[in-house]
């Protein structure tokens, strides 16, 4: 095993053919949920049991805690991340906690993570082979607290050659492999101030040499919702579009990141969020279509964090726990007047964790660890909600080498083999550190980000 070490202060067709998961793409991890992306893995010999001594081909320390996912391509590994703190100051931020708690302020009640972070925000890349770093840059400065997350959340998007970034304070960066910064934006000072009530999060989607980034706000402003789309090479705004909704309160707010739908007359933008679903043309942003139902009751505290996925012509749209709908769409890609194919509204289903699906079976994992798996094109029951792990888990599920893996919260991962049928072979332990990142797989090997460390993780 090999540690390395940041910096010397630290002493990261037809219908039933759209978006069907393959094995392309099993070297790499580009995005959030993958090639794919949903969440699905082509990567194979992966471990089933590891450690802080066990299976670990390196390890990175990492500045601080955040829920930013790594991404992986070629020989690098991008991930971002609060800069450091000094221990005085935790020690400081930690006793204010606990007097607020004391006092019964819900404010320390729900604060998990109890600090940001530094000021900075960050960009990391990692050689690949061992986990030294290779470069570091500083996005933005102002990162700040929002209940268990931070201005570092947003993970990376890569195409092997750029890497493309979006923070919390609404920095838009482009840097190229050698850590040459590109351009960059700022959408607050273009386009207005963040209103989310917990700090943004989603993550970019890259399409065709272009980023699409959301925005999907309105607990803390009267300003509307858009989608913006940027040149990747250049950053200059291709499109933006406004995204309306009737949603009350906080229900505006979104945390979810977008996916692309391909089918046989083309391709579309799928984005959940304020009580819809929507899809988009990706060459103008104008909106083609939108399906409702995600907040029946109309109630006003029904933000989103769980992204949506589509498999073989179904799109899954989780919300705040219940309903979960599976919508279906047809060879153009557009939803019919009896769209729904099913629906989910039992307990078990998602809050935070995105689902994932191999076409077959449909996986969901609730923010207690409990596992629960669906025939994906009837939403009947195999099983679940089964226990996994304790405590609460944040990180979304990756299905690869025909196993689930998942982290909670305290870094533990638990892996269940995939199928209609619930086995739990192992649950690995590593630093116990505040974890809130998805595992991802590229070629024969596991990466884990907790609180402390990157992961590195196959057979030795």
């Amino acid at each position: 095993m090999r540690v390395s070490f940041l910096c010397s202060s630290l002493a990261l067709a037809a219908a039933p053919a759209l978006l069907r998961p393959t094995q392309a793409g099993a070297d790499d991890w580009p995005q959030w949920r993958g090639p794919n992306p949903g969440g699905v893995s082509g990567a194979t010999d992966l471990p089933l049991s590891w450690g802080p001594e066990e299976n670990v081909i390196w390890k990175a320390p990492m500045p601080y805690w955040c829920g930013s996912t790594p991404v992986v391509a070629g020989g690098r590994v991008f991930v971002t991340s609060p800069s450091e703190v000094a221990a005085e100051e935790l020690a400081a931020k930690e006793e204010e906690v606990e007097q607020m708690r004391a006092a019964g302020d819900q404010r320390g009640l729900f604060t998990r993570g109890k600090h940001p972070g530094g000021q900075d925000l960050l960009l990391l890349c990692l050689d690949r082979a061992d986990g030294e770093l290779l470069w570091r840059r500083v996005l933005a400065t102002g990162n700040e607290l929002h209940m268990k997350s931070n201005d570092a959340s947003p993970s990376p998007v890569t195409d092997g050659e750029r890497v493309w970034v979006v923070t919390g304070t609404g920095r838009v960066l482009a840097y190229d492999n050698a850590g040459t910064e590109l351009w960059k934006r700022d959408l607050q000072a273009d386009y207005g101030a963040f209103g989310l009530n917990w700090g943004y999060a989603s993550s970019p989607l890259l399409h065709a040499g272009r980023l699409i980034v959301p925005v999907l706000h309105g607990m803390n402003t009267d300003d509307p919702s858009y989608l913006v789309c940027l040149d990747g090479a250049s950053g200059e705004t291709v499109w933006r579009v406004e995204r309306p909704t009737d949603a009350p309160a906080e229900a505006p707010d979104a945390y979810t990141t977008p996916l692309l739908l391909e089918h046989p007359d083309g391709s579309q933008v799928v984005v959940s969020g304020g009580d819809y679903v929507t899809g988009h043309d990706p060459e103008t942003g104008a909106e083609l279509w939108r399906v409702g139902g995600l907040n029946p009751r109309a109630a006003g505290n029904y933000r989103i964090v769980a992204s949506p996925l589509a498999v073989d012509g179904v799109i899954y749209a989780p919300t705040r726990v219940r309903p979960l709908l599976a919508i279906e769409v047809g060879a153009d890609g557009r939803p019919d007047d009896d769209s729904v194919l099913w629906r989910w509204d039992r307990s078990g289903g998602p809050d935070v964790p995105t689902p994932v699906c191999d076409g077959e079976f449909f996986y969901m994992l609730s923010d207690a660890g409990q596992l629960t798996c669906l025939d994906a094109k009837t939403g009947e029951a195999h099983y679940g909600p089964e226990r996994t792990v304790q405590g609460t888990v944040s990180g979304s599920p990756l299905l690869a080498d025909g196993k689930l893996y998942f982290t909670n919260e305290e870094a533990v991962t638990a892996v269940v083999k995939a199928g209609p049928e619930f086995e739990l072979l192992a649950t690995n332990e590593l630093d116990g550190s505040y974890t809130l990142s998805t595992p991802v797989a590229a070629g024969k090997r596991l990466y884990v980000r907790t609180g402390d460390f990157l992961y590195c993780i196959g057979k030795e």
